[in-house]
């Protein structure tokens, strides 16, 4: 792991350089500054601070309240050879962790520098656990497809290799980045998560690399990336495939070199980082199209995880939507409710397109509908049910279903199922047709028994 990084603010150059001496031998990488300003061009990168109360320019006091003014969480702790009550009292309101007075003892300030460091860890990983308990989202399931998946997830986790999941929308694929964390050795650190497709293009750079103060317009003051959020822990950066070129190109030398510069900023930026990617997208078939990079592609997938569809394990659908159902209903102040058995045989029958996030969404609509504490058949959305009713259909729309389930399946099996090139032989776009797929609720295990 990096060494932690403790920033020192102190006028006086023998300080600077004894606190340097004793922090070094500790193994700590340090930096020192003279002045408030100089503090402020660096302070962004630091894990913890000691800082001078009177200065040449201003107050440790006043980059204190900068920190904070920011959201920065290093903690400081101030140091001081003429210090009154009045300032101990200030910085501790301003957030100060402790107040040294001069002449520094060594132990002590090890000893505080230890104990602010140990806060800021348990206060990160009490924000993770509060992510992983109470109404946080779990990985279900015990079926063959599923408990594989997990073991390779749990293998993968041990080293620093990058992992490349894929899988449909909906299929949980952060939540299995998110075991993978817990998981490595980089558990200790942060879990960072970026949607690639949900910010837009001009502004993905500033997202994960950050940027210095004036870079463009609105960018008023300087701004970690996420890249840089995350040293020391695990980025995942879900959807990864719409990723644009240009992001692509700054993505891969992160990979290559391990280093990057925020935008408008001229210094290098270096971070350990463990990478897991996600996409719904067939990253190879847009290799073959040049819409991704193929040295990218090589940097990302050096282990593939392929999380499976909901329809892949249908043996898991009974004890996820009992645990969508408790959920609702503890966080809802709901009376407790239970699924009949022939619900569950409904549920297990459908293709389920939107995989487990369909399934959370119609288990509590279900709930919310259902007056009594059974969820019936009757409490299955009619576009669940359809497909059990035994009564009269259209016969043209049977007719053209078949058809088309018929058409689509010869040319699957033709081209050994590479949705590409069925999608060619089709004359249809390949997106149409894996959409075709789900509603048709088509799987190749299924079909090659």
């Amino acid at each position: 792991m990096a060494a932690k990084r403790i920033l020192i603010l102190d006028h006086e150059p023998n300080i600077g350089a004894s606190l340097r001496l004793i922090l070094e031998r500790e193994g700590y990488a340090v930096t020192i500054t003279r002045t408030v300003a100089e503090a402020k061009a660096t302070c962004e990168r630091a894990d913890a601070l000691l800082l001078d109360v009177r200065l040449p320019d201003g107050s440790g006091i006043d980059l204190l309240r900068y920190l904070r003014e920011r959201d920065l969480p290093a903690p400081a702790i101030m140091i001081s050879g003429h210090a009154t009550i009045a300032d101990a009292v200030e910085a501790t309101r301003a957030g100060a962790f402790d107040f040294l007075e001069k002449p520094l003892s060594r132990d002590k300030v090890l000893l505080s520098l230890k104990n602010a460091l140990e806060q800021i860890n348990l206060r990160r990983e009490n924000e993770r656990l509060r992510e992983l308990v109470g109404t946080g989202a779990r990985m279900i399931g015990a079926s063959p497809a599923f408990l594989r998946v997990v073991e390779q997830a749990s293998m993968a986790a041990r080293s620093d290799a990058r992992i490349l999941i894929s899988g449909e929308s909906g299929t949980g694929k952060e939540l299995l980045a998110a075991h993978i964390h817990r998981e490595s050795p980089f558990a200790n650190g942060a879990f960072v998560k970026v949607n690639c497709a949900a910010i837009p293009s001009e502004l993905l750079e500033s997202e994960l690399f950050g940027h210095e103060k004036g870079a463009f317009t609105g960018a008023t003051s300087s701004r970690k990336g996420k890249f840089e959020l995350a040293d020391g822990g695990t980025i995942f950066l879900d959807e990864v495939g719409d990723l644009h070129a240009g992001s692509q190109a700054k993505l891969l030398r992160v990979l290559q070199e391990g280093e990057f510069h925020r935008v408008g900023g001229e210094q290098p930026i270096h971070v350990t980082v463990r990478v897991i990617a996600a996409t719904n997208r067939n990253l190879a078939d847009l290799v073959a199209q040049q819409k991704f990079r193929e040295d990218l592609y090589y940097r990302l997938c050096v282990v593939p995880i392929r999380v499976p569809s909901l329809r892949e394990r249908t043996h898991d659908i009974g004890a996820m939507a009992d645990y969508f159902l408790g959920d609702f209903c503890v966080r809802n102040n709901f009376h407790s409710k239970q699924i009949d058995r022939e619900t569950y045989k409904i549920l297990e029958s459908y293709s389920w397109p939107g995989n487990a996030r369909e399934l959370r969404n119609i288990i509590e609509r279900m709930a919310i509908l259902t007056a009594g504490d059974h969820l019936t058949t009757d409490s299955v959305p009619v576009e669940i049910r359809l497909p059990q009713d035994t009564g009269p259909r259209s016969n043209l729309k049977e007719a053209r279903e078949s058809a088309e389930r018929d058409h689509i399946l010869r040319a699957l099996e033709e081209s050994s199922w590479n949705v590409s090139g069925a999608a060619r032989a089709l004359g249809m776009e390949r997106t149409n047709l894996h959409k075709r797929i789900r509603v048709l609720g088509l799987s190749r295990e299924r079909h090659t028994q």
